[in-house]
C-alpha cells in the first residue's frame, strides 16, 4: 500500500477509549461521539431519574377499538361531554413529525373503564395488566412522543383527558419540571444525542430515559407556553381538529372587504407566527448548548421546514420547492379550506353565527340547528342532501349554496370579485385552468371532479361526506352528511332528486333531438349530436342508479356510527364513490 494510500485511510480511523463508551447508557459502539458529549453524560442526570417514560394502552383490536374523532356521534364522546357514560376517549398514538402540540386525531372505547378491551387481554393473556400498561397514568398531562419515527423525533405537550398508546409513548414529569424536559426534547441538544442512542429512528423508553438532563439557570415556561400556544392555535386552524371553531380566513380579525384581503393579512400573519416559533426554538437552543458546553459541536439554527406548523408552507410541503411554488399551493390548498368549510356550513356543521361543531351527533337535523341558532344568516340545507352535478340542474346545488355562502360571508357587493378570486386559486393546482369558462363555471367544475379526492384526503379516507354517485358518466351525484342520514334519507334522494332529474334529462333530450332536426351548420350538428351521445348515456346510467336507489331505500338501512365510516360506507354496494378506497377491500 502506498503512502498516499494509507493517508487517505487515516482520514478515516478513529482512535477512542473502550472506557468513554461506557460513560453512555447502553455503550453503544459509537466512534465518532465526542467529548462534549460524553461530559453530557457524565455530568448530567438521566431523564428516567426524573420522569420515568411509559408504554400505555394496547388495544389488541385497533380496527375494533379505535376510531378517528369526526366518524363518531359527538354526543358519545368525551371530547364534549365528560359524563360517565362516554364511549369513546382521546387516544394519544404518536403521529407524524410535529412539535409541541396536535396529532390529536385518535378516539379509544373506553366505556366502562376499558371494559369491553380488558375482557379480551383476560381471554387472550389471562390478565388484562399485560396490555393494560400504566394505567394510573391515563387522563394525566403528559409530554408524549411517537415510538417510530420517518424522520427527526418530536415532542409534545398533550393535556389531561387522554389515554396514551404503546406507539404513543409518554412521561409524566412534575409541574416544576414539565417546561424544562419538554424544551430539551424538543431541542437540537436531544436530536444529537438520540443519534447516538437510536441511529435507527426507533425511540423507545428506554432510549428517551437515557437522554442526560444537565439543569440550567434559565426559566423556560415562558416559551413553552408561547410555542405550545402558537401551535395549538394553528392546530386547532384547521377542520380535522376537534377543537376547531371557525375558518381562519372568516374570522374577524381577518375578514377585510374582499377575500383576497382577507388572504393576505392571513398570509402575513402566518409568517410572522412562523418566524416567532422558529425565533423562540433557536433561542432555547442556544441556551441548552451553552448549558451544556456544546457550542463547538452545535448550532442554534432551525430550518423553517422544521417549524412544525401547518400554516408554515415550508414545513407543510417540503423543502424540495421554490417559495414561488410553496406560496401557490398554500393559496390553493387555503380556498380548497374555505370550500370545505362552506360545505360544513352547508350541511349544518358548522355555522358562519357560532363557533366550533353544530350538528355532529348522529340523525341530527335542520330543527336541531334551529334550535341552537334560531336567527342564522346562513341556513343548512333542510335536508343534508347536497347535489354536485356538472350542470346547474338543482336551484339548491353545492355551487349556488356556494355562491350564496360566499355573498353572506363577505357581501353583495364584493361577489364576484370575491368568486374570481376563488376561481383562480383553484386553478393554480386543484384544477387545470380551461379557457373561456367563467369562475362560477371553474367552481362548478371544482365541486363536481375534484372535492370529493381531496375530501377523501383531508380525512384520511373516512369522510363525513358521502359522495352518492350514478356512475362514471356523472348523470347523478350528491354529498350527504354522515351525522345527518336517517333511515328516510335515500327514499328522500330518489323524490327529490333523482326522479324529477329523469324528467329534466329526458326534457333536454327532446330539445337536443329538435335543434338537431333544426340545425343547418355541419359543426353545430356534429356537436349538438355529441352531446346527445352524452346525454343519452347519462339517461341509461341515471335509470340504472334509479332502481338500486329505490332497492337500497326500500330497505330503510340504519348506520351505527359507533361502527365506524369503513363499516357504514360498505352497506350502500354501489351507490357510492369510492367504495374500495373507503372499506379497504383494495388494500
Amino acid at each position: 500500500m502506498s503512502q498516499q494510500d494509507k493517508a487517505e485511510m487515516a482520514k478515516y480511523f478513529y482512535r477512542v477509549s473502550a472506557a468513554d463508551f461506557m460513560k453512555i447508557p447502553g455503550s453503544p459502539i459509537a466512534y465518532w461521539t465526542t467529548n462534549g458529549l460524553i461530559s453530557a453524560f457524565v455530568n448530567g442526570e438521566l431523564l428516567s431519574n426524573i420522569s420515568i417514560p411509559r408504554q400505555g394502552l394496547a388495544t389488541m383490536d385497533n380496527a375494533r377499538f379505535t376510531r378517528i374523532w369526526h366518524e363518531i356521534s359527538m354526543s358519545a364522546s368525551s371530547i364534549i361531554s365528560n359524563h360517565k357514560g362516554c364511549k369513546w376517549f382521546p387516544y394519544n398514538k404518536g403521529g407524524d413529525f410535529r412539535k409541541w402540540y396536535g396529532n390529536q386525531e385518535i378516539l379509544v372505547n373506553w366505556l366502562e373503564n376499558g371494559h369491553e378491551i380488558k375482557q379480551l387481554a383476560i381471554s387472550r393473556y389471562g390478565s388484562a395488566s399485560k396490555r393494560v400498561v400504566n394505567e394510573g397514568s391515563y387522563f394525566l398531562p403528559s409530554i408524549t412522543w411517537s415510538k417510530i419515527s420517518s424522520s427527526k423525533p418530536s415532542f409534545r405537550y398533550q393535556p389531561q383527558g387522554a389515554i396514551f398508546d404503546v406507539a404513543g409513548m409518554s412521561i409524566f414529569p412534575s409541574e416544576d419540571k414539565f417546561c424544562e424536559l419538554i424544551t430539551l426534547l424538543n431541542s437540537k441538544l436531544t436530536l444529537r444525542i438520540l443519534e447516538l442512542l437510536s441511529p435507527t429512528l426507533n425511540f423507545e423508553a428506554g432510549h428517551i430515559g437515557s437522554i442526560p438532563v444537565i439543569n440550567s439557570t434559565t426559566c423556560f415556561s415562558n416559551s413553552f407556553e408561547k410555542l405550545v400556544e402558537l401551535s395549538k392555535l394553528d392546530w386547532d386552524s384547521y377542520e380535522t381538529s376537534w377543537k376547531f371553531n371557525s375558518l381562519s380566513l372568516i374570522k374577524s380579525d381577518n375578514n377585510k372587504s374582499t377575500l383576497q384581503d382577507s388572504y393576505q393579512k392571513l398570509r402575513i400573519h402566518w409568517r410572522e407566527i412562523t418566524l416567532e416559533m422558529q425565533r423562540l426554538e433557536e433561542e432555547n437552543n442556544s441556551i441548552l448548548i451553552h448549558a451544556y458546553s456544546l457550542q463547538e459541536e452545535l448550532t442554534p439554527e432551525v430550518p423553517l421546514n422544521e417549524i412544525t406548523l401547518t400554516c408554515n408552507p415550508y414545513y407543510r410541503y417540503g423543502n424540495d420547492k421554490s417559495e414561488a411554488e410553496l406560496e401557490t399551493l398554500l393559496k390553493c390548498d387555503t380556498i380548497e379550506e374555505l370550500v370545505s368549510y362552506a360545505i360544513g356550513c352547508m350541511m349544518g356543521r358548522y355555522s358562519l353565527d357560532k363557533p366550533g361543531l353544530i350538528l355532529a351527533s348522529q340523525g341530527e337535523s335542520l330543527q336541531d340547528y334551529l334550535s341552537q341558532i334560531p336567527l342564522a344568516r346562513f341556513v343548512p340545507d333542510d335536508d343534508g342532501i347536497l347535489p354536485l352535478t356538472d350542470q346547474e340542474w338543482f336551484a339548491d346545488d353545492a355551487t349556488n349554496r356556494f355562491r350564496e355562502f360566499v355573498r353572506t360571508a363577505w357581501g353583495e357587493k364584493t361577489l364576484q370579485e370575491n368568486l374570481d378570486f376563488i376561481a383562480e386559486s383553484l386553478c393554480l393546482h386543484a384544477i387545470k385552468p380551461k379557457k373561456g369558462e367563467d369562475s362560477t363555471d371553474a367552481i362548478r367544475r371544482y365541486l363536481s371532479s375534484q372535492f370529493y379526492k381531496d375530501h377523501l384526503k383531508t380525512y384520511k379516507k373516512r369522510p363525513i361526506y358521502w359522495l352518492f354517485s350514478s356512475g362514471r358518466h356523472k348523470a347523478f351525484e350528491c354529498l350527504v352528511y354522515l351525522h345527518r342520514y336517517n333511515e328516510g334519507t335515500l327514499a328522500r334522494m330518489r323524490t327529490e332528486y333523482v326522479i324529477p332529474l329523469t324528467a329534466k334529462l329526458n326534457a333536454h333530450a327532446s330539445k337536443l333531438e329538435k335543434d338537431i332536426d333544426a340545425s343547418s351548420s355541419t359543426a353545430e350538428k356534429k356537436a349538438l349530436e355529441k352531446q346527445l351521445a352524452t346525454l343519452h348515456n347519462q339517461q341509461a346510467e341515471l335509470a340504472t342508479f334509479d332502481e338500486k336507489l329505490r332497492h337500497f331505500a326500500d330497505q330503510r338501512i340504519r348506520l351505527d356510527l359507533d361502527d365506524g365510516v369503513k363499516v357504514n360506507y360498505g352497506k350502500f354496494g354501489d351507490l357510492l364513490a369510492e367504495v374500495n378506497a373507503i372499506t379497504g377491500d383494495s388494500q
